[in-house]
């Protein structure tokens, strides 16, 4: 029995072989029948597409993309959503420290995901749109695309309940939804590891001009 199965893996794995050196054959094939003309029309192609990509990143970087910027009031946030197709933004307090260590992550981001635009703004100087988004807990990520709420990061659950989360975690968890593009693999995260004592269990409730929020922070500065 041990001869059989070792007879079929054998012939399994020379008609893989076989069938891989026929698709590389054809590929071979098909560039010796190219001529002249062919190799220009796909460099030209090519180049073609370079500039279109080039062309984007600029108007992505005119609009702001690229830098990881604070909004100056909450009636800024709807003419910069409204530009762009993604965005992220960051309700933050400047009180809560687990802010600070969401806006170093996001500046990282931002420089590397051009396609996104990444901004900031304080909860407790947008209590329409806080209220509007249903901000509840400090700090929370707004995740919009086509200028519509799509998902939410709220504090650090999503991103192993714990301070010592990687940016490439957080860039996986944007990337689950679609707000930026994530060339990883979606269906697990960049690692499992997580902390069996993170700080999580303390809940401290701050009033922001007459309304309730909860913090994900256990100390404030």
């Amino acid at each position: 029995m041990a001869n059989n199965m070792i007879d079929n893996l054998s012939k399994f794995l020379l008609e893989s072989a076989k069938q891989v050196e026929e698709q590389v054959d054809a590929e071979l094939a098909k560039l010796n029948e190219m001529d002249d003309d062919d190799f220009e029309k796909m460099r030209e192609r090519r180049l073609e597409a370079l500039k279109k990509a080039q062309k984007q990143k600029q108007e992505w970087l005119s609009k702001g993309h690229g830098e990881y910027r604070e909004l100056p009031s909450e009636k800024d946030f709807f003419s910069e959503v409204k530009e762009s197709k993604k965005v992220v933004c960051h309700f933050y307090r400047n009180s809560t420290f687990r802010c600070k260590i969401m806006d170093k992550h996001l500046a990282l981001l931002a420089k590397k995901h051009v396609e996104t635009k990444f901004i900031k703004l304080n909860a407790e100087q947008a209590p329409f749109l806080a209220e509007r988004l249903r901000i509840k807990v400090i700090p929370t990520l707004a995740l919009l695309i086509d200028g519509k709420s799509k998902d939410y990061v709220v504090g650090f659950r999503d991103l192993g309940n714990t301070d010592e989360f990687s940016t490439e975690m957080l860039e996986w968890r944007l990337g689950c939804a679609d707000v930026i593009n994530y060339s990883g693999n979606l269906m697990e995260p960049p690692t499992s590891t997580q902390k069996p004592h993170s700080r999580f269990t303390k809940i401290e409730k701050k009033t922001i001009r007459g309304r309730g929020y909860d913090t994900d922070s256990d100390d404030d500065d």
